[in-house]
């Protein structure tokens, strides 16, 4: 793809908004490194940036993960280490059954749900993330297929998970529709995302790739008024929301690492992850509600 992301002006606009959201309650040594910090990477003098701070090409979600798949479980994140207490917690609630792990990656939440006792199918677009996921949980079913057109079956599973997927696609009406779609009635649908937050202020999924070099996938910005909209159009009713919050942990090796003190700042108290829980009426329950 055609795009770029740029790490060099990312890392001021981070500077930035670290200034902005303290502009109440900042000491004069905060403001005055912040503004040290800005003068020195507009001038070309600040700390390393990875690939110097050159801008990040795009790849689309297949080429993307491809890439990522030797890498995606070896570095700590803070999306997913705020998300699982949560996810996990919503999972403890279903009994054993049929389950879907939809864009199941390298087998994160497969692994989680075959712990819970149940049949795991995993569908994920990337065969080299498949390959991950079928070594992690030997004992799950895995099939290739795109969010947006599962390959299962109407009615087939009791519950459908996707764990931080739905981002990449431009609606999330299609998703959401194909996991109700192959939900029983009764099942339950449990969708977490990247909060529109803090995609909206930087959070494209930047990586190195299996060559060493900076690349990113798209994630797209879904407000919650656009999820409870898919939810009701695919006859859910929504039991649970959730929003964890930055938990202070930064990238290794990342960008944000030579702007600690400024990310942090930028970051606190912001929800990185949504977390919807979901249900399909069992027949002749009435209308559906949100």
């Amino acid at each position: 793809m055609d795009h770029e992301f740029r790490v060099r002006e990312l890392v001021l606009g981070i500077e930035g908004l670290a200034l902005l959201r303290h502009a109440l309650d900042a000491d004069e040594e905060f403001v005055k490194a912040r503004v040290e910090e800005i003068r020195a990477f507009v001038t070309g003098h600040g700390s390393p940036l990875p690939d110097g701070g050159a801008a990040v090409g795009e790849l689309d979600a297949s080429a993307g993960y491809a890439s990522w798949a030797a890498r995606y479980d070896a570095l700590p994140s803070s999306y997913i280490e705020v998300e699982e207490p949560v996810l996990h917690a919503l999972l403890d609630r279903s009994p054993a059954g049929t389950a879907l792990d939809a864009a199941c990656g390298t087998g994160r939440q497969t692994a989680a749900l075959a712990a819970r006792g149940h049949r795991v199918i995993g569908v994920d677009q990337s065969p080299e993330m498949l390959d991950r996921a079928r070594a992690k949980v030997p004992g799950a079913e895995f099939r290739q297929g795109r969010l947006e057109e599962l390959p299962l079956d109407d009615n087939s599973v009791d519950l459908a998970v996707c764990s931080l997927a739905m981002t990449h696609l431009p609606d999330v009406s299609k998703g959401i529709a194909e996991l109700a779609r192959v939900v029983r009635p009764g099942g339950r649908v449990i969708v977490s995302d990247l909060h529109p937050f803090v995609i909206s202020l930087q959070g494209q999924c930047l990586f190195v790739d299996g060559q060493d070099r900076l690349a990113f996938v798209r994630n797209h910005v879904h407000l919650p008024g656009r999820y409870l909209a898919a939810f009701r159009a695919a006859g859910l009713t929504v039991r649970e929301c959730r929003e964890p919050l930055f938990n202070g942990r930064l990238a290794p090796g990342g960008y944000e690492e030579a702007i600690a003190d400024a990310a942090r700042a930028a970051w606190e108290n912001i929800p990185l992850v949504i977390i919807w829980e979901a249900e399909k009426p069992a027949e002749n329950a009435g209308e559906p509600r949100v």
